[in-house]
Order: C-alpha cells, then sequence, then structure tokens
C-alpha cells in the first residue's frame, strides 16, 4: 500500500502531544477547496473557545482555502502575547479518507479535548464547561446542526429530523435503521479516541460506524441542541448526499 504523503506545515506556537489541559480545545476542520466558509468557521472558533489549537487537515485544496487560513496564522492579534491566542496548524494529506484524516488530526492535537466542525460549518451556541462536564459521562457528544442553504430544497427524507430539541442518549435513527451521530460538529476526548480510532478504511459515514462500535463496548455518547452550529450549503444543492 503507498504510503499516505503528510506535509506538515507549523505556524504559530510549538505542539506538544503530551501536554493536557483540561479546559482548552483542540479544534479539527477538514477541508477541499472551502474558501467560500473557512474563514467563517475559524472566525466562530475564536469568537467562542478561549484560547484554542485548531488544526486545518487540508486535502489538496486548488482555491484560496490554504490562503485565508495563513492570514489568520499571520494576524498579530492572534499571537501568543494575545488574550485571542490561536494556535493554528495545517496538515496536508494527499491519500484522503474521513477517517484517516480526524485520525490524523487528532495524533496532532495538544489538547485532551478535541472538537470536529466541518469547514462549512459556523459554530453558533457552545458552553465550553457544560461540554467538558459531560465528557465525564458520555464518550462523544454532537451538536444540533440549522441547515442554512443557497439553490435546491432540502429533501424530505433528510437528516434535520435528528437535530431535535431535547438531549438524546445513543440516539437511533428510524431513517437510517442505525444509531445516528454526525462529526460535523462533535467532540471528543483525545485519550479515548487514541483508544478507539476512527475506522480509515471507509469512504463515508465513519461517525455512524464509530459509535456502532463504542455501544458494543458497552460505552455511551449524547446529541446536545445547546451546541449549535450553522450548516451551510453549496449552490448546487445538498452538501451531503442520500442520507447524510
Amino acid at each position: 500500500m503507498k504510503k499516505t504523503l503528510i506535509k506538515i506545515i507549523e505556524a504559530g506556537g510549538q505542539m506538544s502531544n503530551s501536554k493536557k489541559q483540561s479546559g482548552k480545545f483542540s479544534v479539527i476542520i477538514r477541508t477541499k477547496n472551502e474558501e467560500k466558509w473557512i474563514g467563517h468557521t475559524i472566525q466562530s472558533i475564536i469568537d467562542n473557545i478561549k484560547k484554542p489549537q485548531i488544526i486545518i487537515i487540508d486535502n489538496k485544496s486548488e482555491d484560496r482555502t490554504l490562503h485565508i487560513v495563513k492570514q489568520f496564522i499571520e494576524d498579530p492579534k492572534l499571537k501568543d502575547t494575545s488574550d485571542l491566542y490561536t494556535d493554528i496548524k495545517i496538515s496536508i494529506v494527499d491519500e484522503y479518507s474521513p477517517g484517516k484524516s480526524l485520525n490524523l488530526g487528532v495524533k496532532n492535537s495538544k489538547y485532551e479535548n478535541v472538537f470536529f466542525i466541518s469547514a462549512h460549518c459556523v459554530l453558533n451556541k457552545f458552553n465550553s464547561k457544560k461540554m467538558i462536564k459531560n465528557l465525564n459521562s458520555f464518550k462523544a457528544i454532537f451538536g444540533k446542526q440549522i441547515p442554512i442553504w443557497e439553490g435546491k430544497k432540502i429533501s424530505k427524507r433528510y437528516i434535520w429530523s435528528h437535530f431535535v430539541d431535547k438531549e438524546v442518549i445513543n440516539m437511533y435513527s428510524k431513517f437510517e435503521k442505525r444509531y445516528f451521530f454526525h462529526n460535523a460538529a462533535s467532540i471528543f476526548k483525545k485519550s479515548f479516541l487514541k483508544k478507539f480510532p476512527f475506522d480509515e478504511n471507509l469512504t463515508g459515514k465513519e461517525d455512524r460506524y464509530w459509535v456502532k462500535n463504542i455501544i458494543k463496548k458497552g460505552y455511551s455518547y449524547l446529541y446536545d441542541p445547546s451546541f449549535e452550529v450553522f450548516h451551510h450549503y453549496t449552490p448546487e444543492g445538498n452538501t451531503w448526499k442520500g442520507l447524510g
């Protein structure tokens, strides 16, 4: 098997995988030609999470995605002497799979609290203390998504019926006939993800298969609507295909 080529571009501080600070988050964003929303995504993280580490896992973007990210890296307001200090790293992968990119982000995370967010999501509501407390009881938490779309309407059979206004433990999807979880906005403990990484051979739905596995092991996860993102759509229609 061809070895994945990974180039690490570092900026804004030193990486320390062994360092754990219980109140901070490493935020992992997967990108591929996300110039339209990546700036909004990063800004929403900075606005809602204190001094985060942000890790961009980029699948060879050909637009202005990385140029926009580097503008944040070079912003003097985000340097380590600032109250808004944000440590931003970029990793570029040649051979992409969802699980492989997520696992790489976890490997490069310096904080115990790991936050996955889609590059076309904007964080709207996030209570860090509540999320960290809930991670003591649940092995993963995913948040509510509010669709913001352009062009085609969302299919009636689509996934939005899952994003209800009450907390749900181990949510089961009647549409998909399996446990439902979504990595567009989700949080975990790094130590648990190192023990139970995502399947790198899957081309999609790695989140659903992951929760199926941990439930078999006797663990639980939580859907929390107080954790909320706006999920943006492309002019061509749905960001996701099929049932999501």
